[in-house]
């Protein structure tokens, strides 16, 4: 057991956060609550309650750290000096796929009804959020100019309906509907397809 004496305060919090996000992992967010957090982690429900209001708070606090991965995993994949332009992209649709379906649960608080259809979304977590959309968006306009992607649809609807495409195969992934590992690489495969400018003879 670890005591509540190790933590410092922002120590706490971090590993709160970090622990709740392996039992979401382990057992999906219905097993989730701050009590049992405080009894794995080692300390008091006050001191997890000092952190979090309820557990609301708590998967909205999962969801940002989600939101903090995918960036990460976004940036190492534009940053491959040695890949064209074209292989990023295909790279990025492919680990955004990846990313939903080896982590459901968190992907399910980032994105589902749990925190947004209720409008139940921290400050912290709508900034967060909102940003990664609007790094979506911005990589769009930047793809359209470098002619990789469609270029005479608007940037916006554009970055909307890939993501849309995106998110409809994770949750057909999610969901059962698709298991076998080569249908869904071919998927990913076509959404590349369909949206790059060279298989629109744009160039």
């Amino acid at each position: 057991m670890v005591t509540k004496t190790k933590y410092h305060h922002g120590d706490l919090r971090k590993s709160l956060v970090s622990t709740a996000t392996e039992m979401v992992t382990d057992g999906g967010i219905e097993g989730l609550s701050l009590r049992k957090l405080a009894e794995r982690i080692g300390v008091s429900r006050t001191a997890a309650y000092h952190h979090f209001t309820d557990k609301n708070d708590l998967l909205c606090a999962i969801a940002e750290q989600g939101f903090e991965q995918w960036h990460q995993r976004v940036s190492e994949i534009f940053s491959e000096e040695k890949l064209s332009n074209e292989e990023k992209y295909r790279n990025f649709v492919h680990a955004y796929i990846g990313f939903a379906t080896n982590n459901p649960s968190l992907y399910e608080l980032m994105f589902g009804r749990i925190i947004w259809k209720e409008n139940n979304s921290t400050d912290a977590l709508k900034k967060i959020a909102y940003a990664s959309f609007n790094y979506q968006v911005e990589m769009t306009k930047l793809w359209q100019e470098q002619g990789i992607i469609i270029q005479d649809e608007n940037s916006l609807r554009l970055a909307q309906v890939t993501w849309a495409t995106l998110h409809g195969i994770a949750r057909l992934v999610i969901d059962g509907i698709y298991a076998q590992e080569n249908q869904i690489d071919e998927m990913c495969e076509c959404a590349v397809n369909v949206f790059l400018a060279s298989t629109h003879n744009t160039h």
